[in-house]
């Protein structure tokens, strides 16, 4: 006999399989081949960090949000992603998020940082093949002249800082057993394979490194009317729950940048503690994903290598038009 949050698991994990893992995770191989640790591999920060889903998700989109406090990073999105809705009849970006074009860019995101972490050593390298190449196609000029490139290194480091910054930091509010101090180090210091295998160069492998690095971008920040639209008191319920945790995040100069002033320490702690037991519970409804196990069946018996690293070398990657790379990821 099922009982309720048994049920509810089954519901979710059928719902993540149809509107998720049958769209974006076609072609990546968990199970196989046998001895294969990936570019991480039992014992792995990675592996302890990327297991717990809904923090990883959640961590997803914190990143996002201080990802976009890059005038740049905005303009990239209004004038190539699919995430911002546009005018039916000339095209032209509305600076509002569609809920369509969320779900795909979520779908292939959580794919990726799942693929990379427990998928085979061809899975993990031909993600990042595929997501060099969507950078590739990303040049342009924003609408006060400055030009924008997303293989720019100092882009791709910003662009970096804040994905690791995001994923880590949910991890250590939001999973039951989180990583700490020098453990939680251990996780930045190998996700950093994951920014080398896109392109990324000096990036930081420490959370005091990534600190310094996320603010010495300071000076080139700013809030964009995407931003400010979409965060702050204004948003309704629930969304300004998820809204307020993802601003509870940020370092204090990134809170000050959007006017996120951190209520009492009794509001603060109780508000988390309310987001804790969402995504807590979420977690065990579900279970353990699919692909954390079969990872770990594959190297049941023993690993080839201690690890495998990303072979990618900048300026290498075959020339493809954007049409090419859009049906990659179809």
């Amino acid at each position: 006999m099922y009982l309720p949050h048994q049920l509810v698991g089954q519901l979710l994990n059928k719902k993540f399989d149809e509107d998720v893992r049958r769209h974006y995770f076609r072609g990546m191989e968990f199970a196989a081949p046998v001895g294969d640790p990936g570019w991480f591999g039992p014992g792995s920060a990675v592996w302890h960090v990327h297991s717990h889903m809904h923090a990883l998700i959640f961590g997803l989109q914190c990143a996002a949000f201080m990802e976009r406090l890059d005038p740049s990073i905005y303009w990239m999105g209004m004038h190539h992603s699919r995430l911002v809705k546009r005018d039916p009849q000339t095209g032209e970006a509305k600076p509002e998020l569609d809920p369509k074009g969320l779900a795909v860019r979520l779908g292939h995101s959580i794919a990726f940082f799942i693929g990379t972490a427990y998928g085979s050593t061809e899975t993990a390298e031909r993600l990042a093949q595929s997501v060099r190449a969507m950078h590739h196609t990303i040049k342009g000029v924003r609408p006060d002249g400055a030009r924008y490139d997303a293989d720019d290194p100092d882009w791709l480091r910003w662009n970096y800082a804040t994905v690791v910054w995001g994923l880590a930091t949910a991890h250590e509010l939001y999973h039951p057993n989180p990583l700490r101090g020098k453990k939680l180090d251990r996780y930045y210091g190998e996700f950093v394979r994951v920014g080398h295998a896109l392109g990324g160069t000096d990036l930081p492998t420490t959370k005091a490194e990534t600190l310094e690095c996320l603010e010495s971008y300071l000076p080139k920040l700013a809030v964009t009317h995407g931003t400010a639209t979409s965060t702050g008191p204004g948003v309704p319920f629930p969304q300004n729950m998820v809204d307020w945790a993802i601003r509870d995040t940020l370092p204090k100069w990134a809170k000050q940048l959007v006017a996120h002033t951190d209520p009492n320490i009794i509001e603060r702690t109780a508000r988390r503690a309310a987001v804790w037991s969402v995504i807590n519970g979420l977690s065990a409804a579900t279970g353990p994903i699919p692909e954390f196990r079969q990872a770990q069946a594959r190297v049941k018996g023993g690993t080839t290598v201690p690890h495998t690293v990303p072979t990618y070398v900048p300026g290498t990657d075959p020339v493809r038009s954007r049409d090419e790379v859009e049906r990659s990821f179809a």
